[in-house]
């Protein structure tokens, strides 16, 4: 088992977890992808993206670990637990990005769903299958499929259990976007470069406006809009792009993430 950090020299941060052989979620594995997201907020890079090693991104969860629990309070205890790991994703202030490969199931298609963009191969399958122990999604995968592609869709992947092609979340918006299984890896690290390049504290703006769109819609989001964004003031980016833009035209500018 491990997860690794590994930053490029444009400021992507790719997080790789492999808990052989086929990925299940556990409590020895979340711990690991906790220390991996420590480093991650003690030093923020320009983009995350979370990837998985081995023939499938996961197969699911250790059920052993959920069938161990002999009460309710303990079973509540786990999943309190478990829903940390896509809150706190959900919670960074750089883009994020999820790379599907291949079957995404259960906590693994949650944490993508936490992630602002999910890039799939045109291999990938995707499914929340807890109705086969008697369960329903822990870790907020119901209410964020409802937030990407409506309730319909989010109660027809959670009661049917099945599993669904990656084109097919595309066209529903759960998925951003369907890629070639030959070259996928290349493919994903330059759609997460095109956005590591970019104004990331402009991004970071970006995503605070929508959390509070998600909170209580455009009068929420208008209520806060105009102070998210004067805060961008004083950012290198702001600054050095309002004086390329004035100086040289759109689109010349280089940006620094401060």
């Amino acid at each position: 088992m491990s997860v690794t950090i590994e930053r490029t020299s444009d400021g992507i941060a790719v997080l790789t977890f492999s808990a052989p052989p086929v990925n299940l979620y556990s409590l020895e594995l979340h711990e690991e992808l906790d220390r991996a997201l420590d480093e991650v907020e003690a030093d923020p890079p320009r983009a995350l993206l979370v990837r998985a090693e081995g023939r499938v991104v996961s197969g699911g969860v250790d059920v052993a670990q959920f069938h161990a629990r002999k009460t309710q309070a303990d079973t509540q205890a786990l999943y309190d637990r478990m829903v940390e790991l896509p809150n706190r994703i959900e919670a960074l202030d750089v883009p994020t990005f999820f790379a599907a490969h291949a079957l995404t199931l259960t906590w693994a298609f949650e944490v993508a769903l936490a992630c602002d963009i999910v890039l799939a191969s045109e291999k990938a399958k995707f499914g929340l299958v807890e109705r086969v122990i008697g369960l329903t999604p822990t870790m907020g995968g119901t209410q964020r499929l409802a937030g990407r592609a409506g309730v319909g869709r989010a109660k027809e992947l959670v009661f049917t259990g099945e599993l669904y092609d990656a084109a097919t979340l595309e066209r529903w918006n759960v998925v951003n976007r369907v890629l070639a299984v030959d070259g996928f890896d290349d493919a994903v690290l330059e759609i997460v470069r095109q956005v590591a390049v970019g104004p990331t504290r402009a991004f970071g703006a970006a995503k605070q406006i929508l959390r509070h769109f998600e909170a209580g819609g455009v009068p929420e989001a208008n209520a806060h809009t105009t102070r998210i964004a004067a805060g961008l003031f004083a950012t290198d980016d702001l600054q050095g792009g309002m004086e390329s833009f004035l100086r040289d035209g759109p689109g010349k500018a280089t940006f620094t993430g401060r």
